[in-house]
């Protein structure tokens, strides 16, 4: 069994960078972004063998939190991360009990170390980086409220013979979505054929989509076994199907609707049982009113549609890809890089993502390559990453803070604007997140 840590931290990206470390060293992370919160969650069946917290909270403060541990008895060690502002609070908290405290920015070795040093466990208990932990998890979900309605809709309509049309823009990772519908149906243990119809020249396509035999045309040297055939008792997915020609698509109409296919050059019928997924970065509807798509053929493929959002309108998902295509990228290039330091996050926030996550997977992989140190910094990134961020940065005029009821209006309009996000609301300000505490504190901004 993996020891449970509980991190108590309200800067998420933070708490999400040093959960994603301390998951590599195999350890069960739960966060928890307020006192109140980790109160609920150390109230729960989950025991916990050591608390990593900050010292400053929107609600109370990391002492409110030890003094609460002790009039409840809980026998949880507790290790502060404090700022240099805060080393005097850091002594009166291991007064009251913390086992230690860290300064911040975090040294991964030695918070390891004390880690270690607290936890009683015989060294064959302590976790591995192997242990329990999943390196390469094929999906992530997200938590975004994007996110959630999309995996919702494919969880009900996965179990059901529908056939979907997933749309989304280039980059958004609409193959994962459609092996996500595959393998949570009745056909998940027969095969997921996918066809990319953007690469398959017109002349070839009935017979990528439906075999031929041998000699049936020019070049024809052998047996071809077509993608429908392959994915027989599965799932058949093909990708921008508004790329095929008119001629393939009355094909295609032809073959879903008596689900039977004719190899080219064959006068024997195969009968099929797929269940089809396709998907498309274009309009169907203007294709339709353009005359290049079928509209019969249309409605076939698209009896439940799933739009999958631009990474840009998912921002809460945002550092958990990076994250994710941080692992990937360690695993694959034997690299054992932390996260990102605050610049290069910020950089992230502030980039619109054309491409997408296909786009974002690129950039990490690339800046993972160029890392030298534990993190990765804009030193690392592509230049079009830079660029944007740069003249994003020449447009933009700067607000100061000025007299305490400007400040007041500035900063309850830039925690509407970050939904309460007060880590973005800070560097929307230009101040840090400590100091817009403070403030909050001074104007009693509760």
């Amino acid at each position: 069994m993996r020891i449970s840590v509980l991190i108590v931290e309200d800067d998420v990206t933070f708490s999400l960078m040093l959960k994603t470390w301390l998951g590599k060293k195999g350890f069960h992370v739960v966060t928890a972004a307020s006192v109140a919160d980790a109160k609920k969650k150390l109230e729960g069946l989950h025991p916990f063998k050591l608390i990593l917290s900050d010292l400053r909270f929107p609600d109370q403060d990391g002492i409110d939190l030890l003094r609460w541990l002790k009039e409840e008895r809980k026998q949880v060690p507790v290790i502060m991360m404090t700022g240099y502002a805060d080393i005097h609070t850091a002594v009166q908290a291991i007064k009251l009990g913390a086992a230690d405290y860290i300064s911040k920015p975090i040294n991964p070795d030695e918070l390891l170390k004390k880690i270690k040093e607290l936890i009683n466990e015989s060294p064959e208990q302590l976790p591995s980086e192997e242990e329990g932990f999943e390196k390469n998890p094929l999906y992530i979900e997200g938590t975004s409220q994007a996110a959630v309605s999309m995996y919702e809709h494919v969880k009900l309509v996965a179990p059901t013979e529908m056939s979907v049309l997933i749309t989304g823009s280039s980059g958004t990772g609409k193959e994962y979505v459609a092996r996500r519908i595959h393998e949570q149906s009745n056909r998940a243990n027969a095969p997921f054929i996918a066809v990319d119809c953007g690469a398959i020249p017109k002349e070839l396509a009935a017979s990528e989509f439906f075999g031929h035999i041998k000699g049936s045309f020019t070049g024809a040297i052998e047996n071809k076994t077509g993608a429908f055939v392959m994915a027989q008792g599965g799932t058949i997915f093909l990708d921008e199907i508004g790329n095929l020609s008119y001629e393939v698509q009355v094909q295609l109409l032809r073959a879903l609707q008596e689900r039977k296919i004719r190899p080219v050059g064959s006068n024997q019928e195969i009968a099929i049982d797929v269940r089809l997924v396709s998907a498309t970065n274009e309009n169907l509807r203007q294709s339709i009113e353009k005359g290049e798509f079928r509209e019969d053929l249309y409605h076939r493929i698209n009896e439940f549609s799933i739009r999958i959002p631009d990474l840009k309108e998912r921002p809460e998902d945002l550092l958990i890809f990076a994250n994710h295509f941080l692992d990937l990228a360690n695993n694959e290039l034997k690299k054992e890089i932390i996260g990102f330091d605050a610049e290069t996050i910020r950089l992230f926030q502030s980039y619109t993502w054309p491409g997408n996550l296909r786009q974002m997977k690129n950039v990490i992989r690339y800046a993972t390559l160029l890392a030298k140190g534990r993190y990765i910094t804009r030193n690392e990134l592509p230049e079009d990453i830079l660029a944007d961020a740069d003249a994003e940065k020449n447009d933009r005029t700067s607000t100061p803070l000025k007299d305490e009821s400007h400040e007041i209006a500035m900063i309850r309009k830039a925690l509407q604007e970050c939904n309460n996000n007060k880590t973005k609301a800070a560097q929307q300000l230009g101040i840090d997140r400590k100091t817009l505490y403070n403030k909050m504190k001074l104007y009693r901004m509760g």
